[in-house]
């Protein structure tokens, strides 16, 4: 149960007769219709399904609890621990199964696009096409890197192999286990290719904060002509993808950030942005850089023309596209820039009682940071479509092993050091909640973003929500004065505010468990209390 015997099963893999090493993307493409992995489309991307997982498996994902992360960890359901003998037990089986595979595949490359910060990776995989997908995902090296590429953390990926619960120390077949002391990310049972992406952020949302006093946070940035860097963090649903994607400003990243003492920096070298009713239309970019290269995962395609059909959710909802950011025209390389100007925190209200956009000062920006609210919509089998409130902690708080507090903490004060310019922005609904009112037009939403990332809204007059205590701009270019004030937009006004009300209780009632905070993020919250019920 040493280190050494991590080593040697790493070794072994590495060592494998059949190794495909660093295969260029074509390769790789050859390798997957080969072995009928997946099919090409008639976009040139690979189309790959991933059977009964179609999403991550939170309740499959562990950390080994050890003398490294034993305090340091914030242990609980999203963290759930695991004896470093499990770990080493499965590792060692997992060694075994891909040893025997008539052909393994491996990438080498790095997660940071900041040299001074990056960590090298290295990506072991049964699947020709979860390799395909990490080539897209993470950054890939140069001839001179990888020559010289040394790798500090692993992940190894087994699909095909199911863990025995009773036997192995997990919850069921699936297992993603981080084991920080090793350096290794074991994944079995599970081909979602999510799962790769997803632990490697985990293990950066460890290692940056605690190994370099760097605030790493899941969310997308652009940059302007200007030199102006604006950052939009949100969950899924929320336009996170879409809006970052401005034909106006240059991309660093759709998803997984850091912030340093020089600024901004792209943890990933590529994009996984969902697919569902994607149209050229409306999301240009992302629609164009489905092409030669890029993965799509679980989309439906017509088996004559190979024409994905992005509005077919038969497998799931969750179709994604996974392709390298050169894929997008208006990006910026490498992907880093200087310190935000703007932060932009984005929520679907399905309660539709949240303004379309306010402004934050810094104690609600960490309030609301800490609520990551966003709303999501329970099964319509029977036509019952109630909205369900959602809170993740900093808007990842599946990815984050260290308490929320800290991170909050870290980007209080980084939004008090540069002075950035903090605004929520509502893309749900207004008029009404679901069922009754509509979503907000993306084309108001849009000129919102652009009027708070140039700067007109950090001085135009605003009125405080009566039940949020939120800050709402007057007036917006591009937007009519009705629509940013949410209540006005109701035509039953009762019954907006017993929704406002039911919206408030519920951040109150999920703050509670965060029980550190100083008294003025408290009081940052909703002005309607618990106690006013």
């Amino acid at each position: 149960m040493k280190t050494m015997n991590v080593q040697a099963s790493v070794s072994q893999l590495t060592q494998h007769k059949n190794n495909q090493a660093n295969l260029p993307i074509a390769s790789l493409v050859e390798r997957i219709l080969s072995r009928e992995e997946g099919i090409l489309t008639s976009t040139g991307a690979v189309r790959a399904t991933t059977g009964k997982y179609t999403g991550r498996s939170p309740k499959d994902k562990f950390i080994v609890e050890d003398e490294e992360t034993k305090n340091l960890v914030d242990w609980g359901n999203v963290n759930q621990p695991i004896s470093e003998e499990v770990f080493l037990n499965l590792l060692n089986k997992v060694s075994d199964y891909l040893s025997e595979q008539n052909e393994i595949f491996t990438f080498n490359g790095f997660a940071g696009a900041d040299s001074k910060y990056r960590l090298p990776i290295q990506v072991v995989t049964q699947f020709a096409w979860h390799n395909l997908f990490a080539n897209q995902l993470f950054i890939r090296p140069t001839e001179e890197e990888l020559a010289s590429h040394s790798p500090e953390f692993t992940v190894v990926s087994a699909p095909h192999f199911k863990a025995d619960p009773e036997v192995d120390g997990t919850n069921s077949e699936a297992f993603v286990i981080v084991s920080f002391k090793h350096r290794v990310v074991l994944i079995g049972g599970t081909e979602y290719a999510g799962e790769i992406k997803k632990s490697i952020f985990s293990v950066m949302n460890y290692m940056l904060p605690t190994k370099q006093d760097v605030l790493s946070m899941h969310c997308s940035a652009n940059v302007g002509s200007e030199g102006d860097v604006a950052l939009f963090f949100g969950l899924s649903g929320t336009g996170k993808t879409t809006l970052s994607a401005d034909p106006n400003r240059r991309l660093i990243g759709d998803d997984e950030h850091a912030w340093s003492q020089n600024g901004i920096f792209n943890i990933e070298g590529g994009c996984y942005a969902k697919c569902i009713n994607l149209s050229e239309e409306k999301e240009p970019q992302i629609y164009n850089a489905i092409r030669f290269g890029a993965v799509l995962e679980n989309v439906m395609v017509n088996e004559e023309s190979r024409l994905p059909d992005y509005d077919d959710t038969s497998l799931t909802e969750n179709t994604r596209a996974a392709y390298a950011i050169e894929h997008i025209d208006n990006i910026i390389q490498p992907s880093i820039a200087g310190h935000p100007n703007t932060i932009v925190f984005l929520t679907a209200d399905a309660f539709g009682v949240l303004p379309p956009i306010s402004k934050l000062t810094k104690e609600q920006a960490m309030y609301h940071f800490l609520s990551g609210y966003t709303s999501k919509l329970a099964g319509t089998e029977r036509g019952v479509t109630e909205p369900e409130a959602t809170f993740s902690a900093c808007f990842g708080s599946p990815f984050l092993p260290l308490p929320a507090a800290e991170y909050a903490k870290m980007l209080g004060e980084k939004i008090d050091e540069h002075d950035a310019q903090v605004f929520l922005v509502n893309t749900g609904w207004t008029g009404g909640p679901y069922g009754v009112g509509n979503r907000m037009k993306l084309s108001y939403t849009r000129a919102m973003v652009q009027a708070a990332l140039e700067g007109e809204l950090n001085n135009v007059e605003t009125a405080q929500d009566e039940f949020f205590g939120l800050a709402i701009p007057q007036h917006c270019p591009g937007v009519p004065s009705d629509v940013l004030n949410p209540k006005k937009t109701w035509n039953d006004k009762e019954a907006y505010n017993h929704k406002a009300i039911e919206l408030a209780n519920k951040f109150h009632d999920n703050f509670k468990k965060f029980d550190h905070v100083t008294e003025d993020i408290l009081q940052a919250g909703p002005i309607y209390k618990e106690q006013n019920r």
